[in-house]
């Protein structure tokens, strides 16, 4: 799979796109969020941008290689937070992902990624795993969103 190109400098920060893939749990929303292979943070699945496919289409296959989730995602953003992307050579690297809701529609055990550690959490749980505050924010302004569209199918109220 063809990727665009990575500069690296002291002042360049990356820009990544991930996905938010959530599913609805009884009346709330759990979010699955992956492990990272270098300093072992939780974090939704992320990656770089993909020649030949959108920045949302890009997060929905960063969701199913690194969480073996497939789903609708959304073409508008959710928002953006930062990041330092661990290296291989030890190092870090600043980066902002650009986050997309990725609604849930199978997840599977065999996939590309899956000898790293998914965790599906409720919304306070999942803010409280992952270490960027404005990431926090962002799960935390999702789900009321979410929870406030009164999308209840399959639901009884």
């Amino acid at each position: 799979m063809s990727r665009t190109s990575r500069p690296r400098g002291p002042a360049f920060t990356a820009r990544q796109v991930g996905a938010l893939p959530w599913r609805r749990v009884g009346q709330g929303v759990e979010v699955c969020l992956v492990q990272t292979s270098s300093s072992r943070q939780w974090l939704p699945p992320k990656g770089w941008p993909m020649e030949g496919k959108s920045d949302p289409e890009a997060a929905a296959q960063e969701a199913w290689e690194e969480a073996g989730v497939r789903g609708q995602v959304d073409h508008a953003p959710l928002g953006r937070f930062r990041h330092l992307k661990g290296l291989k050579s030890g190092g870090t690297l600043p980066a902002e992902i650009t986050l997309y809701a990725l609604r849930t529609e199978e997840v599977r055990d065999d996939y590309p990624e899956a000898r790293r550690p998914r965790r599906w959490a409720g919304v306070e749980e999942a803010a409280a795993l992952v270490r960027s505050p404005e990431l926090a924010a962002l799960i935390r302004r999702f789900a009321a969103d979410a929870m406030g569209e009164g999308d209840a199918e399959g639901e009884s109220g």
